[in-house]
C-alpha cells in the first residue's frame, strides 16, 4: 500500500491487523497535532494517537509483544504505553 503523510514524512510504518500504524517526521509537523495515527487499508484514519502534552510529537513507536499494545516516546521525555485499537494512552511515564 501506498501511504501518503498527513503533513510531513513518513519516519516508520508498522503493519497490524488493524491497520497501518504511520509515524512522521517531527520537523516541519503542526505541534497541535498528533504525529501518530493509524490509518485502514482503504487510506482512511482511524485514529492519531493521544498525547501525554498538547503540544508535544512522537519521536518512536514499536509494536509490543502482545500485539495489542504500543510503546512510544515523545520530545518532551514521556514514555506512554498506546492502545493499538484506539491510540488512546493507557499508561505514562515521564522520564526527563
Amino acid at each position: 500500500m501506498d501511504i501518503q503523510p498527513l503533513h510531513t514524512k513518513i519516519e516508520k510504518t508498522i503493519q497490524t491487523l488493524t491497520g497501518y500504524v504511520v509515524l512522521e517526521n517531527t520537523t516541519g509537523f503542526p505541534r497541535g497535532e498528533s504525529n501518530l495515527y493509524c490509518i485502514s487499508a482503504d487510506g482512511r484514519v482511524i485514529w492519531k494517537a493521544e498525547k501525554p502534552d498538547p503540544y508535544t510529537l512522537y519521536s518512536r513507536v514499536r509494536l509490543n509483544e502482545d500485539g495489542n499494545t504500543l510503546s512510544t516516546y515523545t520530545l518532551s521525555g514521556h514514555a506512554c504505553d498506546l492502545d493499538l485499537g484506539t491510540g488512546k494512552i493507557l499508561s505514562k511515564t515521564s522520564i526527563q
